[in-house]
Protein backbone atom coordinates (compact mmCIF):
# COMPACT_ATOMS: atom_id res chain seq x y z
CA UNK A 1 0.00 0.00 0.00
CA UNK A 2 1.15 3.81 -0.42
CA UNK A 3 1.16 6.04 2.46
CA UNK A 4 -2.23 7.51 2.20
CA UNK A 5 -3.89 3.77 2.23
CA UNK A 6 -1.71 3.20 5.11
CA UNK A 7 -2.87 6.18 7.34
CA UNK A 8 -6.37 5.31 6.43
CA UNK A 9 -6.24 1.62 7.34
CA UNK A 10 -4.83 2.17 10.68
CA UNK A 11 -7.38 4.46 11.32
CA UNK A 12 -10.22 2.13 10.07
CA UNK A 13 -8.48 -0.89 12.29
CA UNK A 14 -7.74 -2.16 8.80
CA UNK A 15 -4.97 -4.03 7.47
CA UNK A 16 -5.18 -3.59 3.78
CA UNK A 17 -7.89 -1.23 2.45
CA UNK A 18 -8.13 -0.54 -1.41
CA UNK A 19 -8.97 2.57 -3.89
CA UNK A 20 -13.12 3.10 -3.98
CA UNK A 21 -13.92 0.89 -0.28
CA UNK A 22 -15.57 2.70 2.15
CA UNK A 23 -14.52 2.77 5.86
CA UNK A 24 -14.90 4.49 9.30
CA UNK A 25 -12.19 6.22 9.89
CA UNK A 26 -10.75 7.79 13.76
CA UNK A 27 -9.87 11.35 14.16
CA UNK A 28 -7.16 12.48 15.55
CA UNK A 29 -8.68 16.00 15.10
CA UNK A 30 -11.94 18.02 14.07
CA UNK A 31 -11.42 21.67 13.25
CA UNK A 32 -13.74 24.35 12.38
CA UNK A 33 -13.96 28.20 11.94
CA UNK A 34 -16.24 31.15 12.07
CA UNK A 35 -17.41 30.65 8.40
CA UNK A 36 -18.47 26.99 9.11
CA UNK A 37 -18.89 26.35 12.98
CA UNK A 38 -22.49 28.21 13.70
CA UNK A 39 -23.79 25.43 11.21
CA UNK A 40 -22.12 22.80 12.74
CA UNK A 41 -23.27 23.88 16.16
CA UNK A 42 -26.79 23.29 14.87
CA UNK A 43 -26.36 20.39 13.78
CA UNK A 44 -24.63 18.98 16.24
CA UNK A 45 -27.28 20.12 18.84
CA UNK A 46 -30.30 19.92 16.73
CA UNK A 47 -30.15 17.38 14.40
CA UNK A 48 -27.74 14.72 16.26
CA UNK A 49 -28.86 15.98 19.50
CA UNK A 50 -25.28 16.15 20.77
CA UNK A 51 -24.55 16.30 24.19
CA UNK A 52 -21.09 16.44 24.86
CA UNK A 53 -18.29 16.75 22.23
CA UNK A 54 -16.23 12.73 22.00
CA UNK A 55 -13.12 14.63 22.97
CA UNK A 56 -12.62 18.39 24.53
CA UNK A 57 -8.86 17.85 23.83
CA UNK A 58 -9.56 17.20 19.86
CA UNK A 59 -12.03 19.55 18.70
CA UNK A 60 -10.05 22.86 18.02
CA UNK A 61 -12.50 25.96 17.24
CA UNK A 62 -10.55 29.10 15.40
CA UNK A 63 -12.07 32.62 14.86
CA UNK A 64 -10.24 33.73 11.83
CA UNK A 65 -12.24 34.77 8.91
CA UNK A 66 -14.20 37.52 10.58
CA UNK A 67 -11.39 38.71 12.99
CA UNK A 68 -11.01 41.39 13.84
CA UNK A 69 -15.17 41.56 13.54
CA UNK A 70 -16.41 43.75 10.89
CA UNK A 71 -20.29 43.21 11.40
CA UNK A 72 -22.84 42.30 13.66
CA UNK A 73 -23.29 39.33 12.15
CA UNK A 74 -19.79 37.74 13.11
CA UNK A 75 -19.69 39.44 16.25
CA UNK A 76 -22.67 37.31 17.17
CA UNK A 77 -21.03 34.03 15.38
CA UNK A 78 -18.67 34.71 17.64
CA UNK A 79 -20.42 35.14 20.59
CA UNK A 80 -22.09 31.85 19.77
CA UNK A 81 -18.39 29.84 19.13
CA UNK A 82 -17.26 31.21 22.47
CA UNK A 83 -20.47 30.02 24.23
CA UNK A 84 -19.81 26.60 22.74
CA UNK A 85 -16.24 26.38 23.81
CA UNK A 86 -17.28 27.33 26.88
CA UNK A 87 -20.25 25.01 27.15
CA UNK A 88 -18.46 21.98 25.57
CA UNK A 89 -15.25 22.63 27.91
CA UNK A 90 -13.37 22.54 25.02
CA UNK A 91 -9.27 22.84 25.27
CA UNK A 92 -8.30 24.67 22.11
CA UNK A 93 -10.74 27.95 21.14
CA UNK A 94 -8.24 30.44 19.31
CA UNK A 95 -9.65 34.00 19.13
CA UNK A 96 -7.93 36.01 16.58
CA UNK A 97 -4.52 34.52 16.52
CA UNK A 98 -4.33 33.19 13.49
CA UNK A 99 -5.23 31.41 10.28
CA UNK A 100 -6.42 27.62 11.76
CA UNK A 101 -4.51 26.00 9.12
CA UNK A 102 -1.13 27.45 10.19
CA UNK A 103 -2.57 27.06 13.93
CA UNK A 104 -2.92 23.34 13.67
CA UNK A 105 0.46 23.02 11.83
CA UNK A 106 2.12 24.84 14.79
CA UNK A 107 -0.10 23.40 17.43
CA UNK A 108 -1.85 20.32 16.34
CA UNK A 109 -1.21 18.00 13.52
CA UNK A 110 1.38 15.46 13.56
CA UNK A 111 2.93 12.80 10.97
CA UNK A 112 0.27 10.09 10.18
CA UNK A 113 -2.82 11.61 12.17
CA UNK A 114 -6.13 11.57 10.23
CA UNK A 115 -8.10 15.23 10.70
CA UNK A 116 -10.81 16.47 9.12
CA UNK A 117 -11.91 20.67 9.00
CA UNK A 118 -14.82 22.31 7.90
CA UNK A 119 -12.48 24.54 5.68
CA UNK A 120 -11.61 23.19 2.11
CA UNK A 121 -8.00 23.80 2.59
CA UNK A 122 -7.84 21.62 5.43
CA UNK A 123 -5.37 19.83 3.19
CA UNK A 124 -2.38 21.75 4.19
CA UNK A 125 -1.76 19.43 7.12
CA UNK A 126 -0.20 16.62 4.36
CA UNK A 127 3.15 19.25 4.60
CA UNK A 128 3.98 17.28 7.52
CA UNK A 129 2.59 14.07 6.94
CA UNK A 130 -1.00 13.53 8.18
CA UNK A 131 -4.04 12.98 5.93
CA UNK A 132 -6.39 15.94 6.39
CA UNK A 133 -9.36 17.13 4.45
CA UNK A 134 -11.92 19.45 3.82
CA UNK A 135 -15.17 18.37 4.97
CA UNK A 136 -18.84 20.42 5.54
CA UNK A 137 -20.05 21.12 8.51
CA UNK A 138 -22.64 18.52 8.29
CA UNK A 139 -19.95 16.00 8.88
CA UNK A 140 -17.50 17.54 11.44
CA UNK A 141 -20.75 17.69 13.48
CA UNK A 142 -20.60 14.35 13.51
CA UNK A 143 -16.94 13.72 13.95
CA UNK A 144 -17.80 16.17 17.19
CA UNK A 145 -19.66 13.61 17.89
CA UNK A 146 -18.49 10.33 17.06
CA UNK A 147 -14.57 10.93 16.42
CA UNK A 148 -15.15 9.41 13.63
CA UNK A 149 -16.63 9.83 9.65
CA UNK A 150 -16.90 7.49 7.14
CA UNK A 151 -14.20 8.05 3.68
CA UNK A 152 -13.90 6.90 0.93
CA UNK A 153 -10.14 5.36 0.04
CA UNK A 154 -9.06 7.51 -2.90
CA UNK A 155 -6.77 6.52 -5.37
CA UNK A 156 -3.67 8.04 -5.43
CA UNK A 157 -1.30 10.26 -7.90
CA UNK A 158 1.83 10.71 -7.59
CA UNK A 159 3.83 14.29 -8.61
CA UNK A 160 7.82 13.52 -8.75
CA UNK A 161 9.39 16.58 -9.06
CA UNK A 162 13.00 16.80 -9.77
CA UNK A 163 16.05 19.70 -10.61
CA UNK A 164 17.18 21.88 -8.61
CA UNK A 165 15.31 25.72 -7.77
CA UNK A 166 16.41 28.27 -10.38
CA UNK A 167 16.41 31.63 -8.65
CA UNK A 168 12.76 33.42 -8.40
CA UNK A 169 11.08 30.18 -8.69
CA UNK A 170 9.00 28.85 -5.68
CA UNK A 171 6.77 25.92 -4.68
CA UNK A 172 3.80 28.56 -5.45
CA UNK A 173 4.70 28.39 -8.89
CA UNK A 174 5.37 25.16 -9.10
CA UNK A 175 1.68 24.22 -7.83
CA UNK A 176 0.31 26.20 -9.36
CA UNK A 177 1.86 24.81 -12.34
CA UNK A 178 0.58 21.22 -11.56
CA UNK A 179 -2.87 22.60 -11.19
CA UNK A 180 -2.92 24.20 -14.65
CA UNK A 181 -1.96 20.66 -16.21
CA UNK A 182 -4.64 18.72 -14.21
CA UNK A 183 -7.41 21.52 -14.04
CA UNK A 184 -9.63 22.31 -11.30
CA UNK A 185 -11.20 18.32 -11.80
CA UNK A 186 -8.11 16.74 -12.79
CA UNK A 187 -7.77 14.99 -8.97
CA UNK A 188 -11.52 15.02 -7.70
CA UNK A 189 -11.64 12.62 -4.97
CA UNK A 190 -8.02 11.61 -5.37
CA UNK A 191 -4.97 12.24 -3.32
CA UNK A 192 -1.78 13.96 -4.78
CA UNK A 193 1.37 13.06 -2.93
CA UNK A 194 4.57 15.13 -4.24
CA UNK A 195 7.53 13.85 -4.25
CA UNK A 196 11.30 14.20 -5.27
CA UNK A 197 14.75 15.85 -4.69
CA UNK A 198 12.85 19.08 -5.25
CA UNK A 199 10.32 18.44 -2.78
CA UNK A 200 13.01 17.15 -0.27
CA UNK A 201 14.89 20.52 -0.88
CA UNK A 202 11.60 22.29 0.30
CA UNK A 203 11.14 23.62 3.88
CA UNK A 204 7.75 22.79 6.23
CA UNK A 205 6.45 25.89 5.42
CA UNK A 206 7.36 25.52 1.31
CA UNK A 207 5.55 22.34 1.45
CA UNK A 208 2.33 23.74 2.93
CA UNK A 209 1.87 25.92 -0.21
CA UNK A 210 1.66 22.48 -1.93
CA UNK A 211 -0.43 20.84 -0.18
CA UNK A 212 -2.60 24.05 0.81
CA UNK A 213 -3.92 24.20 -2.73
CA UNK A 214 -4.48 20.85 -3.95
CA UNK A 215 -7.88 21.25 -3.58
CA UNK A 216 -7.94 23.41 -6.47
CA UNK A 217 -7.55 20.67 -8.83
CA UNK A 218 -10.10 18.49 -6.91
CA UNK A 219 -7.99 16.56 -4.28
CA UNK A 220 -9.32 15.00 -1.22
CA UNK A 221 -5.55 14.71 0.38
CA UNK A 222 -2.19 16.12 -0.88
CA UNK A 223 0.62 14.98 0.76
CA UNK A 224 4.65 15.08 1.21
CA UNK A 225 6.34 12.09 3.26
CA UNK A 226 7.56 13.18 6.61
CA UNK A 227 11.42 13.37 6.55
CA UNK A 228 14.11 15.18 8.94
CA UNK A 229 13.25 18.31 8.21
CA UNK A 230 9.35 17.33 9.74
CA UNK A 231 11.07 16.24 12.44
CA UNK A 232 13.09 19.56 13.16
CA UNK A 233 9.32 21.36 13.10
CA UNK A 234 7.98 19.17 15.16
CA UNK A 235 10.86 20.06 17.89
CA UNK A 236 10.96 23.53 16.60
CA UNK A 237 7.31 23.49 18.27
CA UNK A 238 7.82 21.57 21.43
CA UNK A 239 5.89 18.63 20.03
CA UNK A 240 6.86 14.70 20.10
CA UNK A 241 7.52 13.57 16.63
CA UNK A 242 6.02 10.27 16.39
CA UNK A 243 7.11 7.38 14.26
CA UNK A 244 6.36 7.75 10.06
CA UNK A 245 4.22 5.64 8.17
CA UNK A 246 6.59 4.06 5.46
CA UNK A 247 4.73 3.18 1.77
CA UNK A 248 5.67 -0.15 0.48
CA UNK A 249 8.27 -0.60 -2.27
CA UNK A 250 5.90 -1.88 -4.64
CA UNK A 251 2.98 0.29 -3.72
CA UNK A 252 0.54 1.25 -6.70
CA UNK A 253 -0.67 4.44 -8.41
CA UNK A 254 -3.00 5.85 -10.18
CA UNK A 255 -0.54 7.45 -12.47
CA UNK A 256 2.74 9.17 -12.13
CA UNK A 257 3.17 13.32 -13.21
CA UNK A 258 6.83 14.12 -13.73
CA UNK A 259 8.49 17.61 -13.29
CA UNK A 260 11.97 19.30 -13.45
CA UNK A 261 11.91 22.93 -11.85
CA UNK A 262 14.92 23.49 -13.45
CA UNK A 263 13.07 24.07 -16.51
CA UNK A 264 10.16 26.09 -14.22
CA UNK A 265 9.20 29.97 -14.47
CA UNK A 266 7.37 32.24 -12.24
CA UNK A 267 3.25 31.51 -12.60
CA UNK A 268 0.34 33.64 -12.37
CA UNK A 269 -3.44 32.10 -12.41
CA UNK A 270 -5.34 34.58 -14.01
CA UNK A 271 -9.45 35.42 -13.58
CA UNK A 272 -11.75 33.52 -13.06
CA UNK A 273 -10.79 30.04 -11.97
CA UNK A 274 -7.38 29.04 -10.39
CA UNK A 275 -6.85 26.37 -12.89
CA UNK A 276 -6.04 29.11 -15.89
CA UNK A 277 -2.55 29.13 -15.18
CA UNK A 278 -0.09 30.48 -18.01
CA UNK A 279 3.89 31.58 -17.25
CA UNK A 280 4.10 35.03 -15.80
CA UNK A 281 6.04 36.57 -18.91
CA UNK A 282 2.32 36.37 -20.64
CA UNK A 283 1.16 38.97 -18.41
CA UNK A 284 4.50 40.99 -17.64
CA UNK A 285 3.35 44.62 -17.64
CA UNK A 286 0.21 44.36 -16.73
CA UNK A 287 -0.40 47.26 -14.37
CA UNK A 288 -2.26 46.27 -10.65
CA UNK A 289 -4.51 48.57 -8.09
CA UNK A 290 -3.29 45.83 -5.04
CA UNK A 291 -1.03 43.46 -3.50
CA UNK A 292 -1.70 40.91 -0.84
CA UNK A 293 0.52 38.95 0.77
CA UNK A 294 -0.69 36.20 3.39
CA UNK A 295 -3.03 33.79 3.62
CA UNK A 296 -2.56 30.20 4.90
CA UNK A 297 -1.00 29.35 1.37
CA UNK A 298 1.77 32.31 1.81
CA UNK A 299 1.49 34.30 4.82
CA UNK A 300 4.32 31.81 7.02
CA UNK A 301 7.84 33.68 7.85
CA UNK A 302 9.52 32.42 4.97
CA UNK A 303 7.22 34.25 2.37
CA UNK A 304 7.00 37.35 4.09
CA UNK A 305 10.79 36.94 4.42
CA UNK A 306 10.93 36.65 0.45
CA UNK A 307 8.75 39.33 0.07
CA UNK A 308 10.97 41.55 2.41
CA UNK A 309 13.95 41.35 1.24
CA UNK A 310 12.60 42.18 -2.36
CA UNK A 311 10.85 45.42 -0.56
CA UNK A 312 14.23 46.77 1.49
CA UNK A 313 15.10 50.15 1.60
CA UNK A 314 12.52 50.74 -1.41
CA UNK A 315 8.78 52.19 -2.10
CA UNK A 316 6.04 50.40 -3.81
CA UNK A 317 4.85 52.01 -6.55
CA UNK A 318 1.83 55.25 -5.62
CA UNK A 319 -0.30 53.36 -8.14
CA UNK A 320 -0.77 50.55 -5.50
CA UNK A 321 -2.07 49.90 -2.12
CA UNK A 322 -0.39 46.45 -0.56
CA UNK A 323 -1.56 44.39 2.24
CA UNK A 324 0.21 42.00 4.76
CA UNK A 325 -1.21 39.77 6.68
CA UNK A 326 1.01 37.22 8.54
CA UNK A 327 -0.44 33.82 9.16
CA UNK A 328 -0.46 33.77 12.88
CA UNK A 329 1.24 35.53 15.94
CA UNK A 330 3.96 33.69 15.86
CA UNK A 331 5.23 34.50 12.11
CA UNK A 332 4.09 37.99 13.32
CA UNK A 333 6.14 38.33 16.10
CA UNK A 334 9.18 36.72 14.54
CA UNK A 335 8.53 39.23 11.28
CA UNK A 336 8.61 41.59 13.90
CA UNK A 337 11.93 40.41 16.12
CA UNK A 338 13.67 40.01 12.71
CA UNK A 339 12.78 43.85 11.45
CA UNK A 340 10.27 42.53 8.57
CA UNK A 341 7.99 44.55 10.02
CA UNK A 342 9.36 47.68 9.71
CA UNK A 343 10.46 46.84 6.56
CA UNK A 344 6.99 46.58 5.40
CA UNK A 345 5.67 50.12 6.92
CA UNK A 346 8.65 51.52 5.28
CA UNK A 347 8.16 50.52 2.01
CA UNK A 348 4.32 51.88 2.05
CA UNK A 349 2.92 48.62 3.13
CA UNK A 350 -0.01 48.04 5.35
CA UNK A 351 0.85 45.38 8.22
CA UNK A 352 -2.68 43.70 9.65
CA UNK A 353 -3.44 41.52 12.25
CA UNK A 354 -3.30 37.96 11.71
CA UNK A 355 -5.91 36.21 9.80
CA UNK A 356 -7.62 34.84 6.38
CA UNK A 357 -7.68 38.98 5.83
CA UNK A 358 -8.18 39.48 1.82
CA UNK A 359 -8.01 35.74 0.93
CA UNK A 360 -11.98 36.07 0.57
CA UNK A 361 -12.99 39.54 1.20
CA UNK A 362 -14.43 39.02 4.74
CA UNK A 363 -12.83 41.69 6.40
CA UNK A 364 -10.45 44.07 4.54
CA UNK A 365 -8.32 44.32 1.23
CA UNK A 366 -11.33 44.19 -1.28
CA UNK A 367 -11.11 45.54 -4.43
CA UNK A 368 -13.67 47.79 -6.38
CA UNK A 369 -15.08 47.07 -10.10
CA UNK A 370 -11.99 47.50 -12.59
CA UNK A 371 -9.62 46.89 -10.01
CA UNK A 372 -6.87 44.43 -10.05
CA UNK A 373 -6.00 42.29 -7.13
CA UNK A 374 -2.64 40.34 -7.65
CA UNK A 375 -2.83 37.80 -4.12
CA UNK A 376 -0.78 34.95 -2.56
CA UNK A 377 -4.00 33.26 -1.80
CA UNK A 378 -5.27 30.28 -3.26
CA UNK A 379 -8.37 31.60 -4.91
CA UNK A 380 -9.36 33.67 -7.92
CA UNK A 381 -12.52 33.38 -8.11
CA UNK A 382 -14.95 35.81 -9.46
CA UNK A 383 -16.19 38.52 -6.59
CA UNK A 384 -14.31 36.73 -4.27
CA UNK A 385 -12.39 39.55 -2.87
CA UNK A 386 -14.89 42.25 -3.45
CA UNK A 387 -16.82 43.08 -6.92
CA UNK A 388 -17.60 40.98 -9.19
CA UNK A 389 -16.28 43.47 -11.85
CA UNK A 390 -12.79 43.34 -10.25
CA UNK A 391 -9.78 40.49 -11.50
CA UNK A 392 -7.76 38.54 -9.32
CA UNK A 393 -3.73 37.10 -10.08
CA UNK A 394 -2.43 34.56 -8.05
CA UNK A 395 1.45 34.99 -7.71
CA UNK A 396 4.21 33.84 -5.29
CA UNK A 397 5.27 36.28 -2.53
CA UNK A 398 8.28 37.25 -4.28
CA UNK A 399 6.14 37.81 -7.72
CA UNK A 400 4.20 39.88 -5.22
CA UNK A 401 7.01 42.19 -3.78
CA UNK A 402 8.40 42.33 -7.21
CA UNK A 403 4.74 43.88 -8.76
CA UNK A 404 4.33 45.77 -5.64
CA UNK A 405 7.28 47.86 -6.61
CA UNK A 406 6.20 48.37 -9.97
CA UNK A 407 3.17 48.82 -9.73
CA UNK A 408 2.60 46.13 -12.54
CA UNK A 409 2.95 42.77 -12.66
CA UNK A 410 6.50 41.72 -12.77
CA UNK A 411 9.20 39.00 -12.73
CA UNK A 412 11.29 38.99 -9.57
CA UNK A 413 13.94 37.43 -11.08
CA UNK A 414 14.89 41.39 -12.19
CA UNK A 415 14.91 42.45 -8.68
CA UNK A 416 16.41 39.72 -6.68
Amino acid sequence: MNAIEKIIATHAGLKVVKPGQIVDVKLDYVMANDATTTLAIDVFKKELKGERVFDREKVVLVMDHYTPCCSVDAAETHKKMRQFGMDQELKYVYDGVGVCHQLMLEHHAKPGDFIIGADSHTCTYGAIGALSTGMGSTDVAVGWKEGKVWIKVPPVIKIHVSGKWPKGVYSKDLVLKVIGDLTAKGATYKALVFEGEAVRDLTVSERATLCNMGIEAGAKFAYVQPDDKVKAFMKEWGREYYPVIEPDEDASYERVLTYNVANLEPQIAYPHSVDQVKPLSDFEGLEIDEVFLGACTNGRFEDLETAAAILKGKRISDKVRMLVTPASNAVYMEAMERGLIRNFIESGAMVSPPGCSACFGGTIGIIGPGERLLTTANRNFKGRVGSPDGEIYLASPATAAASALYGKITDPRKVI
